[in-house]
């Protein structure tokens, strides 16, 4: 039986990805290794696992708790939906906005599907995009945090 290395450190930031972003679950993986580090909202702990391609190794980490709640801050752009995000109009196209793009109230920021339709998440008021909490493809929940506008 071979042993996994495991890095504390790559561990450690991660959890400090997931703790800044307000994500709750991330994962790098090579060829032969794989991260996956998940927050638990609830608690606000975090565990995170170790594993080899076929086998997984679950190894615990303390991470301290978040500090703030996204859904409170003021730009704040929430699902209004169940269904997956799509950041982009299509496979290969352009995101709808980027990092630091300013934005206009009523522009379409992302796309949620849900029950085989398309439906524009816009802009509640203009400002700056902060944040991008959803990956493309990812799915998202009734009232997730999506983008923070400034």
């Amino acid at each position: 039986m071979t042993r996994i290395p495991i890095d504390p450190d790559a561990i450690r930031a991660l959890a400090a990805v997931l703790v800044e972003t307000g994500l709750s679950e991330i994962e790098i993986a090579d060829k032969d290794s794989r991260i996956r580090v998940v927050r638990n909202l609830a608690p606000a702990t975090m565990v995170a696992s170790v594993a080899a391609a076929p086998a997984p190794a679950p190894v615990a980490a303390a991470v301290a708790p978040v500090v703030q709640d996204l859904a409170d801050h003021p730009g704040a752009v929430t699902s209004p939906m169940v269904g997956v995000a799509y950041l982009s109009p299509e496979p290969g196209a352009p995101p709808f906005v980027t990092l630091g793009q300013p934005v206009t109230a009523g522009q379409t920021l992302l796309l949620i599907e849900a029950m085989k339709t398309f439906n524009q998440i816009k802009a509640p008021k203009s400002g700056t995009v902060a944040s991008i909490l959803v990956q493309h493809s990812a799915p998202v929940e009734y009232g997730e945090v999506l983008i923070i506008l400034e």
